[in-house]
């Protein structure tokens, strides 16, 4: 599944080819996607000029003015822009037309991903009021995360999934901050000390500001909007190396499942209890 880094590389390939472009409408193929593409899209963004390209956690934000196009990619989506309108293929679901002929084109096997619309901002949607801090922005920090996480008793690695904690770090990045920093996935969150959340803090910003540098990572389906893939995945310390050894120790990595999701981590860099 896309995530921050793979949606924030998305953002940054299309952002120059719209902002200040008039879309004359919209083209939608298959509207059965997690939820149904509104049946007036056409209607809502024509003649409508794209303010801006945001994000916001794993969603992307296209500020027509009056309104906001809210597009997710879900499992398996991606966006290209594309100068000219060549014969849509399978799995191509939606098209947005610019009125100079080109088109931003959404993919999505697993028709997991969603375009909403919200008149006026966009944080007033249901989807987003409710979404904790951006990790690459003021605010996120060891201060906060002590307090966000004080009295829980859940796994490090799920709070910090936890959308309503910070957003935006999914299970590969939270596998990977959490050994940059050399935190057991197990450890329950509200036994951090001050420290070690901002330790914390600090291994998060770094891990998705490197994996965005990268391009993000391409395990299945993502490319970006070019159609390349991300690269990120090339340089993984612990998602996905169980039984290879440690890049920091030699020790061989560990897997569990924590809330469903497999989990890695290096038993003698990420001992279950504190170093304090």
């Amino acid at each position: 599944m896309p995530e921050l880094p793979e949606v924030e590389t998305t953002r940054r390939g299309i952002a120059p080819s719209l902002l200040g472009k008039s879309l004359a409408g919209a083209t939608v193929r298959e509207s059965r996607l997690r939820w149904p593409v509104p049946p007036d899209l056409a209607a809502l963004v024509a003649g409508r000029t794209v303010e801006a390209v945001g994000r916001r956690a794993k969603y992307l934000l296209f500020d027509l003015g009056t309104g906001h196009l809210i597009l997710h990619l879900g499992m398996s989506g991606s966006l290209r822009f594309l100068h000219e309108a060549p014969p849509a293929v399978k799995h191509e679901h939606v098209d947005l037309l610019l009125s100079d002929s080109a088109l931003l084109r959404y993919r999505d096997p697993r028709r997991f991903g969603a375009i909403l619309w919200q008149p006026g901002p966009a944080e007033l949607h249901p989807l987003l009021r409710d979404l904790g801090p951006e990790p690459l922005e003021a605010g996120f920090d060891g201060a906060y995360l002590e307090q966000a996480l004080a009295g829980r008793r859940t796994a490090i690695k799920l709070a910090i999934m936890d959308a309503r904690v910070v957003v935006g770090v999914g299970n590969i990045y939270a596998n990977e901050a959490l050994f940059r920093c050399g935190i057991a996935p197990q450890r329950e969150a509200g036994e951090l000390s001050r420290a070690e959340c901002g330790q914390l803090a600090d291994a998060i910003r770094l891990t998705l500001t490197e994996s965005i540098a990268a391009g993000g990572s391409t395990l299945r389906d993502f490319v970006d909007s070019s159609g390349q893939p991300g690269y990120f995945q090339q340089h993984y310390f612990v998602y996905d190396r169980a039984g290879l050894p440690c890049h920091r120790c030699g020790q061989a990595i560990s897997q569990t499942r924590l809330g469903q999701r497999s989990t890695y981590w290096c038993p003698y860099c990420q001992p279950q209890l504190s170093r304090k």
